[in-house]
């Protein structure tokens, strides 16, 4: 059985809806498929990283951290002839 769907209005700009309508008229598809793949991916986004802040808040509180001296040598010595290699925790 399909999923039911909604209806959601949101006021763009016009030079987004411009784009949109360009976009659609060239891979010849409807404005709403376009709409629909632009806010899933958008949303599969924020969930991700959503997923990965939840992830560096855990190794936070479990004390996997790397202190800021650290990471800053590891950086400024990139651009040497003998860089350090990456500090773990």
């Amino acid at each position: 059985m399909a999923a039911g769907t909604r209806v959601l209005t949101a006021h763009v700009p016009e030079s987004l809806a411009d784009k949109v309508d360009a976009l659609a008229a060239r891979i010849e598809r409807s404005r709403g498929w376009i709409m629909k793949q632009a806010l899933a991916a958008w949303i599969d986004q924020e969930e991700e990283r959503h997923k990965m802040t939840l992830e560096a808040l855990a190794d936070v509180d479990a004390g996997r951290v790397i202190d800021h001296q650290s990471i800053q040598a590891w950086a400024d010595s990139l651009s040497t002839d003998s860089p350090l290699s990456p500090p773990t925790a």
